[in-house]
């Protein structure tokens, strides 16, 4: 029995390290603001 226990605990054990460092080999998320569609018009100093 006790030694079921030992080797499902290091079972375990194993499952959480590999799990671990799956995650953080991931690829990172990057979000890239998209540019404006019409660009706003400038002050001039001119009247129209």
């Amino acid at each position: 029995m006790s030694k079921s226990i030992k080797l499902l605990a290091t079972l375990g054990l194993m499952v959480v390290v590999a799990a671990c460092a799956r995650q953080q080999q991931a690829e990172e998320f990057v979000v890239v603001d998209p540019e404006p569609i019409s660009v706003e018009p400038t002050y001039t100093g001119k009247l129209k």
